[in-house]
């Protein structure tokens, strides 16, 4: 009885912690690997998009960034898939898809989520590192 209640306990906690991280933008850093980005470089803000075919998320991921592409002057949105970029992602840490990543002009990771983001912060998010 009691290692039961213990499981459920833990599997509740996971969900909270899991929940509370998706979608959700959080500081990072770091250089991407040569030869990410298409030619030209970052230039502006560039939302670079971990997708894979298999992954349903991903087309929201995608609408939200077209969105702000849209809406925000100097703003790129480029997808990589995961499964042909191996190396970058284990040099970038992505575990699980979809993973978006905010690179400023230099080149440099910024802000990383994994999943759906919030499309208010997301706009925030890119504001503040145009600005910067």
């Amino acid at each position: 009885m009691y290692v039961v209640l213990a499981v459920l306990a833990a599997a509740t906690v996971a969900g909270l912690v899991y929940r509370a991280r998706y979608g959700r933008l959080r500081a990072s850093g770091g250089d991407l690997p040569p030869g990410l980005l298409p030619s030209g470089g970052p230039g502006g803000v560039v939302l670079l998009h971990f997708t894979s075919a298999t992954c349903a998320p991903c087309r929201q991921v995608r609408a939200v960034c077209a969105g702000l592409v849209e809406d925000v002057p100097g703003v790129r949105h480029v997808e990589v898939d995961a499964d042909a970029h191996l190396d970058a992602v284990r040099h970038l840490d992505i575990w699980r898809l979809p993973t978006l990543l905010v690179v400023d002009r230099r080149g440099r990771v910024a802000r990383r989520t994994v999943g759906v983001p919030d499309r208010a912060d997301l706009r925030r998010t890119v504001t503040e590192v145009l600005a910067s």
